[in-house]
């Protein structure tokens, strides 16, 4: 297999020039904030940078999500031309986890979600066997989450969406009640314990990359990885949608401070939160083969590895350190695996990586700084 170096922003997806678009839009959004007045209601200011916008009312917070899948379908597309499969009923649950692993970061538990279907025209929705797969796997999806589905849009885009493709996302409201559960980055207290949560694998973010990698194989996703899976098959292992962990730490008492979803931007999302606060790593575990199969294949670095994947670790939770024990156990209840990885530490504002405890991976001794994440 021939290899050459393959960077993240050559496949399109380039942080330094979305990111400043989306501080703009946050900082317009914030103009409008005063309508909410006309319904009683006030916005949570700091909620604005954060996954998921939150107002108060009377009882309770609110938040609201609007999420997308992103290009992982192309990989299912191509790989349903091999194997004659239909891969969307995971596809629906990769969109699912997008929007409702982010609404839990605030504290929030999904209430009702709407999908958006937007095809380049009625074409897509021809093959009945995808299209069900994709209603079908989008229902249990949301059954997983404890969410309804309450509707949603399938705009037909001839001329802007290719035809062949369909671009899936959605929009969900969460609850926080009670209103304690409310976590914006202000709850974060020096000697935090980091606890790391497994993921899947790529989940959906990194997929742009992952095609681009597939292009430079022979066998493109029929290449073999070093366990034997399929290269098209372990980009497709479906999200984990952590929203039941997260009810089962409330429901167990632990005192969540603070969440994070790893999705871009990989393990700088880390220092998400508005504070001034160093977040160091001390242990990690060994990434899935699907992320030493890219790494090889793209060349690309550690730095670049752990600034853009999630490399095995879905999501991380910040919490007093006394309590790690605890909800390590809930942890594994619900079947997964969790690391008590690092330390939140006053300081500069940055994730550090100072090395791995597993034997398996050698010492990263990585950092990322503060304006490596600047989304607000």
């Amino acid at each position: 297999m021939q290899k050459s170096k393959i960077s993240y922003p050559s496949t399109g997806v380039n942080y330094n020039i979305m990111d400043p678009l989306k501080k703009l839009a946050q900082k317009a959004g914030k103009q409008t904030a005063q309508n909410l007045i006309n319904f009683g209601i006030k916005e949570v200011e700091m909620s604005r940078g954060e996954s998921a916008y939150v107002w108060e009312e009377e009882n309770s917070y609110r938040a609201l999500v609007v999420e997308g899948l992103g290009t992982k379908n192309l990989v299912a597309d191509e790989m349903a031309k091999i194997t004659g499969k239909t891969y969307y009923n995971t596809i629906a649950q990769d969109t699912i986890a997008m929007i409702v692993n982010d609404i839990i970061t605030v504290g929030a538990l999904p209430q009702i979600l709407n999908a958006y279907f937007a095809s380049g025209g009625p074409d897509w929705f021809k093959d009945t066997k995808r299209s069900s797969a994709l209603i079908e796997g989008w229902a249990k999806a949301c059954e997983m989450a404890g969410v309804t589905w309450g509707g949603g849009e399938t705009p037909a885009l001839t001329g802007i969406i290719n035809p062949q493709t369909i671009d899936l996302a959605g929009a969900c409201i969460g609850i926080i009640k009670p209103k304690e559960r409310l976590m914006l980055g202000n709850k974060l207290q020096d000697g935090d314990a980091i606890l790391l949560i497994e993921s899947s694998g790529i989940h959906a973010n990194g997929l742009s990359l992952a095609r681009a990698v597939a292009d430079k194989l022979p066998e493109r996703y029929m290449t073999k990885l070093s366990n034997g899976t399929l290269y098209g098959d372990a980009l497709l292992a479906p999200t984990y949608i952590y929203v039941n962990l997260v009810k089962g730490l409330f429901d167990g008492g632990v005192d969540i401070h603070y969440m994070v979803n790893i999705t871009g931007h990989g393990f700088r999302k880390l220092m998400r939160a508005n504070r001034e606060f160093s977040y160091v790593i001390n242990e990690l575990p060994d990434p899935q083969p699907i992320f030493k199969f890219l790494q090889q294949q793209s060349e690309s670095s550690d730095k670049d590895m752990y600034g853009n994947f999630n490399m095995g670790v879905g999501f991380a939770i910040y919490l007093p350190a006394q309590q790690v024990e605890k909800a390590k156990e809930i942890a594994k209840q619900h079947n997964l695996k969790s690391w008590n990885a690092g330390i939140i530490q006053t300081g500069p504002k940055q994730v550090v990586i100072r090395q791995a405890s597993c034997s398996a991976i050698k010492p990263k001794n990585i950092t990322f700084q503060a304006e490596t994440l600047d989304i607000r």
